[in-house]
């Protein structure tokens, strides 16, 4: 079975067959390891340039969003780039993903019109729901996937109640706050959540 680690803030590495990054940050050495490489926005918490040198190869793939395609295909080379929008479904470089909506209901942080994406990418048998940077949406209310990664701090995303409310209402075994403990949220923020959410187990991996 894949294994999954949070390393901080939204930086996740999923491992198997293939290693599979989104929005690495703060990688802490090079592993130059990295099939895919998938980033949900241009932010630089969510792109760092500094972060996928850490981690792409000669043959890594990315796949983002069009606001952070110069950077990607001078990293990697425009045949390694694949750019994605919200709502639509993809297979390329043998693995397979949906694209979401990502964004902000009253907040100016992520606009609606970026187009900017969270990611349910089915690998080795799981469906992973990465969120990005968003607001709890009713429109994402009818995500189905195994395992759910939600953004927890407040201010730009959610804060842990609103994710509560978001992970109450959506089809996950299991749930991963994200997004805290960096730059907004903490460890309590977490563990708050994890008592509101209702009939999924709750892994707190940062």
């Amino acid at each position: 079975m894949a294994k999954l680690e949070l390393f901080c803030h939204s930086s996740i590495k999923i491992s198997g067959q293939k290693q599979i990054y989104i929005d690495p940050y703060k990688i802490k050495e090079e592993i130059n390891d990295a099939d895919y490489i998938f980033c949900t926005h241009s932010h630089y918490d969510h792109f760092s340039v500094e972060d996928i040198e850490k981690v792409k190869n000669n043959n890594t793939k990315i796949i983002t969003v069009k606001s952070s395609q110069k950077e990607a295909e001078i990293l990697v080379g425009k045949e390694n780039v694949l750019i994605v929008e919200p709502n639509e479904e993809y297979k390329a470089w043998n693995i397979k993903f949906n694209t979401t909506v990502a964004y902000n209901k009253n907040k100016q942080f992520h606009l609606k019109e970026n187009n900017w994406v969270g990611f349910i990418i089915e690998f080795e048998g799981i469906k992973y729901y990465i969120s990005g940077d968003t607001d709890d949406l009713e429109e994402l209310h009818n995500i189905k996937c195994d395992i759910a990664l939600i953004p927890i701090g407040g201010t730009y995303t959610m804060d842990y109640k609103e994710a509560a409310n978001f992970a109450n209402n959506i089809d996950a075994k299991v749930v991963i706050p994200t997004h805290y403990g960096l730059i907004v949220g903490n460890k309590e923020d977490a563990i708050k959540f994890k008592e509101l959410v209702k009939g999924k187990e709750v892994k707190i991996l940062i």
